[in-house]
C-alpha cells in the first residue's frame, strides 16, 4: 500500500475539467517566481502536474 494517498492526476474523474480558480491563482504565483508562462486552458490534471513541476523549481514544494 502506498504511503501517499493522493491519486495520480491521470486517475482523477474530474481531471479533464478546466483548472479551478485556486489552481489558476497558485500557478500564476509559482510561474511568476519561476519566470514561466502559464497556458490559460489547462485541465485540472494538467494544472496539478504543472504546479508540482513549478514547486520543485521554486522550492515551494519541499
Amino acid at each position: 500500500m502506498s504511503e501517499n494517498p493522493e491519486k495520480d492526476p491521470e486517475e482523477w474523474t474530474t481531471g479533464e475539467e478546466p483548472m479551478t480558480g485556486p489552481q489558476r491563482s497558485y500557478l500564476h504565483t509559482l510561474a511568476q517566481e519561476a519566470n514561466q508562462e502559464v497556458p490559460e486552458n489547462l485541465s485540472k490534471a494538467d494544472a496539478s502536474r504543472l504546479i508540482d513541476e513549478l514547486q520543485q523549481k521554486t522550492g515551494r514544494g519541499t
